[in-house]
């Protein structure tokens, strides 16, 4: 199985070489190497790594806490690693999930971790019930009162939470959005991102108009990802769509392709019930003479 290394230090001034050799000398073929906060969710090099890793790879780290500091975190990258039929292996903690014992830990800390939220809401209903036993009444006296400052408050806050959970998917949209934005329309946006997703985290157009503006405020992403997709001839569409798919995944079979498609619910070109091979190749074939593809194919 081929062993991909992740390796991430927080500065500039630190270096990631201890970790990429730990990795090496582990066997990783591939070491991608990051500097950036491990509170930072949307980790560009991070996102090009999940990207990246297929079938039967292993994603592999020297410590938990160079890919993630929380544990929803951690078992969010897990499982979107799972979807693609790949591993997560930690150097120095007992993590594998190619082996039973690392899918037993990884069961005992998603356990924890439940276990820990459910403890969390006890606590608050508990404290709740005995400040109203005491005549003590919840709420906001600013926000009753419409202070402006106490309502700017909240509006910062809610911006700040709205930003946290943006960050926990930025890996399945925003590299998406950066390479077909603007030269697609958001409609064939929606559903390259959509495509390799559980029907529970799929988008819909309005709620990812609104994360990428704001991402584009804040910075993340370039103001050009919001300008007008320019017009497309029909028979461009579908070469445009495929080539969008191979780009995101150079290595990605043909056959892949097609069950992206199948889930995107495209229409074959030439009214079969079934996208074959044979029309994908065709596509990628057309959208390299369009110049929406480097050739890449065998």
């Amino acid at each position: 199985m081929p062993l991909i290394g992740y390796a991430r230090v927080s500065t500039e001034d630190q270096t990631p070489l201890p970790q990429s050799e730990a990795l090496q000398i582990a066997g990783c073929v591939e070491i991608f190497e990051e500097h950036a906060s491990g509170g930072n969710r949307a980790r560009p090099v991070l996102a090009r790594v999940l990207e990246r890793v297929q079938i039967g790879d292993t994603l592999v780290v020297v410590r938990i806490d160079r890919l993630a500091r929380s544990l929803s975190h951690l078992l969010e990258v897990i499982e979107s690693l799972e979807a693609k039929g790949a591993f997560f292996r930690s150097l120095q903690d007992p993590i594998d999930t190619s082996s039973p014992q690392g899918k037993f830990t990884l069961q005992v800390l998603g356990a924890a971790a439940e276990f820990e939220r459910a403890l969390i809401r006890e606590r608050t209903k508990a404290g709740l019930a005995s400040a109203r036993a005491k005549g003590r009444v919840g709420g906001n006296p600013g926000l009753s009162a419409k202070d402006p400052v106490a309502l700017r408050k909240v509006r910062l806050a809610r911006q700040d939470g709205y930003m946290e959970r943006l960050n926990e998917t930025a890996q399945d949209w925003v590299p998406h959005v950066r390479r077909l934005r603007p030269d697609m329309a958001w409609e064939d946006v929606l559903q390259i991102i959509n495509g390799p997703l559980p029907h529970d985290r799929r988008w819909t157009q309005s709620r990812l108009l609104r994360a990428v503006k704001a991402y584009v405020r804040d910075g993340f992403l370039p103001d050009e990802v919001l300008g007008r997709a320019g017009r497309r001839e029909t028979d461009d569409r579908l070469p445009a769509i495929v080539a969008a798919i191979k780009g995101s995944d150079p290595d990605i079979t043909l056959q892949a392709i097609c069950d992206r498609l199948e889930s995107m619910r495209e229409r074959t070109p030439r009214g079969r019930t079934s996208w074959q091979p044979s029309s994908v190749r065709m596509l990628l074939e057309r959208a390299e003479r369009l110049g929406l593809l480097v050739r890449q194919m065998d």
